[in-house]
C-alpha cells in the first residue's frame, strides 16, 4: 500500500454525506470487530480478480479501512465486471497494530460475480480466533 493509496481511501471517507452519489462502488465491504463491538478501523484490505485463462490474481486495488470499517470506492462501474473476484483482509498486521495476537494472519473471501449491474456486499465480523462473511445488500 503506497501513501498516496492510504490518503486517498481516508480522503474519501471523510467527504461529506454525499459520498454515495460521488463514489457508487457496485462492491462494498464493511468489517467489523465483532470482540470489542467497534468497526475495523486502519485494516489493509486488497481487491483482486482471477483471470480465467491463466488462473492467475490480478490486483484490482488496495485501500485502509476507515474509522467506519470501511474502504469506499473500491472499484468504478466501468472496471467491474462478471468474474471471480478476491478481498483479501490483512487481519494480523490489524490485530498487531492493536497489541494483540491472532489466528488467522489474513482472511480471503472469493465470490462469484455474475452480474455486475448489480450491487454486492462484503462484509467481515471478526474476532482474533474466527470470522464470518455474507452476501450483504
Amino acid at each position: 500500500m503506497n501513501r498516496l493509496q492510504h490518503i486517498r481511501c481516508h480522503m474519501l471517507a471523510y467527504k461529506n454525506m454525499n459520498i454515495a452519489t460521488t463514489l457508487s462502488s457496485p462492491l462494498t465491504t464493511h468489517v467489523l470487530n465483532t470482540a470489542k463491538g467497534v468497526p475495523g478501523a486502519n485494516m489493509t484490505i486488497s481487491l483482486h480478480r482471477l483471470n480465467p485463462i491463466s488462473s492467475e490474481w490480478y490486483l484490482l486495488t488496495t485501500g485502509i479501512t476507515n474509522d467506519d470499517g470501511r474502504c469506499p470506492g473500491l472499484i468504478t462501474k466501468e472496471s467491474f465486471i462478471a468474474g471471480v473476484y478476491k478481498i483479501r483482509f490483512e487481519t494480523g498486521k490489524y490485530w498487531d497494530a492493536l497489541g494483540e495476537t491472532c489466528f488467522y494472519p489474513y482472511v480471503e473471501v472469493i465470490f462469484t460475480i455474475s452480474d455486475p449491474s448489480q450491487k454486492y456486499h462484503v462484509p467481515l465480523l471478526l474476532s482474533r480466533f474466527s470470522f464470518s462473511t455474507y452476501k450483504g445488500s
